[in-house]
């Protein structure tokens, strides 16, 4: 039988993770569709009730993919009870009828390289690791490259003199990235639409609206899981910072973590996941005089439940609006888009009496 690989869907980053697994294994890889009302209700089906949002969201997308054909699953995640979703995911899969092979890469946060290529190797006998090594660089560039447009974006979308404009351009470079013949080429991709959409014409005034989105990362990187709460504020002409990306997690988190502790008087331990993060971002934002902070969670989320209160605390003492949203598979996208509209029409308000 041929190895049929899927991953659980994520935002846009099944670009680089199909480019990364097609080229060292000799398997095909099945990208998992897109979150749906469908897929939301597969896993919520299927998945105990007071576990988080993202197990079941992830829980749905592999259920999609098996469907689908694919008999190889690949996790992986940590930091919390993601790192173990695996396990739980892999048995309930089983009890429905599904065969086919869990293979998890990091367990509990940690990423044990050997480990890694030892699992690689049981998809794939002929794995090379000089070849994983050169193409991981290369995904890795991806990623950074792919983060960097959106923070310009998130940046700059409310104000765009001719809407849609960068989100295609945007689409059309994530379509030429999962075609690339070699780092160089990556890079002359990149080039070639940093330059068009850098230039695509915005009317940003010098006094408008700043927001920064903080929160859980799987809820605050897929879309579907917060209904595109950004792009819903970023229309209405206000400029959105957003610190977790998929760069942020993988090259930069741990490296942090001594500076954030040392600089957060509230704080004296990590307190698992995120949480320790946004507690940072937001004395941050607070700094640099941000109009208002968003902060976004699955429902059940232990880490961020526990940071709410420090980061509602620093809000306070810097008179920064703060405002709170919790997401699972039954939260109501009127609800959720009528106290954003309240949200912004306040910092306006506030922002208008300056």
């Amino acid at each position: 039988m041929k190895k049929l690989i899927s991953f659980p869907h994520m935002a846009d980053y099944y670009v680089p993770a199909k480019y990364f697994f097609s080229h060292i294994l000799d398997c095909d890889i099945m990208v998992a569709p897109p979150i749906t009302n469908k897929t939301i209700e597969l896993g919520s089906k299927y998945s105990p009730d007071f576990v988080c949002t993202p197990f079941k969201f992830t829980l749905g997308s592999l259920i999609e993919s098996l469907e689908m054909g694919a008999n190889i699953i690949l996790q992986y995640g940590g930091g919390c009870r993601y790192g173990y979703y695996y396990q739980l995911q892999d048995k309930i899969l089983k009890d429905l009828g599904y065969n086919f092979q869990m293979i998890n890469l990091v367990t509990a946060g940690k990423t044990d390289i050997k480990d890694i290529i030892k699992k690689l190797k049981m998809i794939d006998c002929k794995f090379s690791k000089i070849k994983g090594l050169y193409y991981l660089l290369i995904t890795k560039k991806m990623i950074e490259y792919m983060d960097n447009i959106d923070d310009y974006i998130r940046k700059n979308i409310g104000f765009e003199i001719k809407g849609g404009e960068l989100i295609k351009l945007r689409d059309q470079m994530l379509l030429e990235f999962s075609n690339i013949s070699g780092y160089f080429n990556l890079k002359k991709i990149y080039k070639k639409y940093y330059k068009k959409i850098i230039n695509i014409k915005v009317n940003k005034p010098s006094k408008h609206l700043k927001v920064g989105i903080i929160g859980e990362l799987y809820s605050v990187m897929e879309k579907c899981a917060n209904y595109n709460l950004e792009y819903e504020l970023a229309s209405k002409g206000v400029e959105i910072t957003r610190f977790m990306n998929v760069s942020y997690l993988l090259f930069k988190q741990n490296k942090k973590v001594k500076k954030y502790l040392k600089e957060l008087k509230n704080v004296k331990y990590k307190m698992g996941a995120n949480s320790l993060d946004n507690i940072y971002f937001t004395k941050w934002l607070c700094d640099n005089k941000y109009d208002g902070i968003i902060h976004i969670k699955s429902s059940f989320c232990t880490p961020e439940i526990t940071s709410m209160g420090v980061i509602n605390k620093i809000c306070k003492e810097n008179d920064v609006p703060v405002i709170f949203f919790s997401f699972d598979a039954n939260t109501s996208e009127v609800g959720v888009k009528t106290r954003l509209e309240a949200f912004y029409d306040m910092i306006e308000m506030r922002k208008n009496n300056e």
